[in-house]
């Protein structure tokens, strides 16, 4: 039950960053994307709803627009919400204190939080993440792979293509900026930068790529591991690449050499049918989190939605 005074709002400069990963790290439910290190990356401004001495904790991107104070998703940053899972009438509590203080906020939690039905103008949406356990071997993970899946790898395995790890950062945005049919703000770019390069120092993001006959990177895919995770997290592929099924002949030497151990491969999900259907083909199995919108807003928010 909530506890008077058990609940705090914390702004960005009292938050304990020592308490709030030791919190997340100890989470059953624990997700990079609420790692202090990668908040500040990407929500740059975050503020906090912390239980007690860090017992649970909530992050809060925060942003203003025309004076108004509102929650948002980050860009990179699948899933946030309560860690570790908080029993519901705890978990209601964190809610309503957003209500409380904002008028509008539009984030999404983790698979571990549950919809709140007691809950005014508050919207739960279910949205689709995709994970593949990797425990078994590649001859049983490869057996789950759909029709459509094995043809297109098996077109790939004519084309001569080269599967690399250690792709650069500097090569994979480089491939990336190329091939974007919208060109991604700088500010967007830079924070992606900075997530791959302090985990490739840090020792747990990798990039991995596939050349062309010509030699040319022709698809790569930046990989970040968490804890039992292996997150999907970027991907870029240029035309040649799609025309010589690259993605799929790179997920599939990944695969064998992740295959066996102790590790889930985690897609991130997509609301693109298109790309759904690429992680599905794998054998991926559907995780289902939810978007919370809170809007007691008296007129249409779509203006706060935009990506500063």
């Amino acid at each position: 039950m909530f506890e008077a005074g058990k609940l705090k709002y914390l702004r960005h400069s009292a938050i304990d960053y020592e308490k709030w990963d030791r919190c997340i790290g100890e989470a059953p439910n624990s997700r990079v994307y609420t790692a202090s290190w990668y908040l500040d990356r990407t929500a740059v401004v975050w503020d906090a709803l912390v239980w007690g001495d860090y017992e649970f904790v909530m992050p809060l991107p925060v942003k203003k627009k025309m004076g108004i104070s509102f929650l948002y998703q980050p860009l990179y940053c699948q899933q946030l919400g309560i860690f570790p899972p908080a029993p519901p009438e705890t978990a209601l509590e964190f809610y309503v204190e957003i209500t409380r203080r904002f008028r509008y906020s539009d984030i999404q939690l983790n698979a571990f939080n549950l919809p709140q039905k007691q809950m005014e103008r508050t919207q739960f949406s279910p949205r689709k993440n995709y994970l593949l356990l990797l425990n078994a071997g590649y001859d049983s993970i490869s057996s789950a792979y759909s029709k459509n899946t094995h043809r297109n790898i098996a077109k790939a395995n004519n084309n001569r293509l080269n599967y690399v790890e250690g792709i650069t950062l500097e090569e994979f945005l480089a491939l990336k900026q190329k091939n974007l049919a919208v060109k991604l703000p700088r500010k967007t770019i830079q924070r992606l930068k900075s997530i791959i390069a302090y985990s490739q120092f840090k020792g747990f993001g990798e990039i991995a790529g596939v050349y062309s006959p010509g030699n040319v990177l022709c698809a790569a895919v930046f990989f970040l591991r968490w804890k039992d995770r292996v997150i999907y997290l970027n991907s870029v592929s240029s035309n040649e690449g799609k025309e010589l099924r690259a993605m799929f002949f790179l997920m599939d030497r990944f695969l064998e050499k992740c295959s066996g151990k102790s590790l889930t491969l985690d897609f991130e999900g997509s609301v693109v049918p298109g790309i759904a259907r690429f992680f599905e083909g794998f054998g991926a199995t559907p995780e289902i989190y939810y978007r919370m919108i809170i809007n007691r807003l008296p007129f249409p928010a779509k203006w706060l939605k935009r990506e500063a």
